[in-house]
């Protein structure tokens, strides 16, 4: 059979686990995102999701407790727009087993459904390639490119902008 994550809100009990796992991961996040590698930038990290208009979930091994990585829904906007933003990571040991794929759909699923979103947006380096993989095995669309898009490692980096709107 094969293995089933689940996702669960980020929470400050988290801290260790997920600041551990962030270290791990330093070369596997390098250099596409900068994740939470001590219990300051954690507790910066976990303050922004106000379950309103930033989400932050975990994507875990629910046999073992294991965090397989992090999903954040961010710059929610209601009315007539109804849309958000997905940042994402996997930590190292977990990528390239589908895990994040899993966690991706049920983080869809939930945006969807419970928040009652209209469209997901992610934006993605051109060379990151296993994300790309990732959004497109989900169902995402490429809509465009934004040059010099966000500020990563000090750099303005360029990206491609994929999207889903909710079926």
């Amino acid at each position: 059979m094969k293995t089933r994550v689940a996702i669960r809100p980020l929470s400050v009990a988290d801290q260790a686990a997920f600041v551990s796992a962030a270290r791990a991961s330093f070369t596997l996040h390098a250099p596409w995102v900068t994740a939470p590698t001590d219990a300051a930038s954690f507790k910066r990290y976990v303050a922004r999701f106000d379950g309103v208009s930033n989400y932050g979930f975990v994507v875990y091994l629910p046999t073992t407790g294991e965090l397989v990585g992090a999903i954040n829904l961010t710059n929610v906007i209601f009315g007539a727009f109804r849309s958000g933003y997905l940042g994402y990571f996997a930590f190292a040991g977990f990528e390239g087993k589908g895990y994040m794929a899993q966690g991706l759909r049920a983080v869809i699923r939930h945006a969807f459904k419970q928040i009652k979103l209209h469209r997901l947006e992610a934006n993605i380096q051109p060379m990151n390639l296993a994300s790309i993989a990732l959004v497109r095995a989900c169902g995402f669309e490429q809509e465009g490119y934004s040059r010099k898009y966000l500020k990563i490692g000090g750099r303005w980096c360029d990206h491609e902008r994929w999207a889903l709107v909710k079926p």
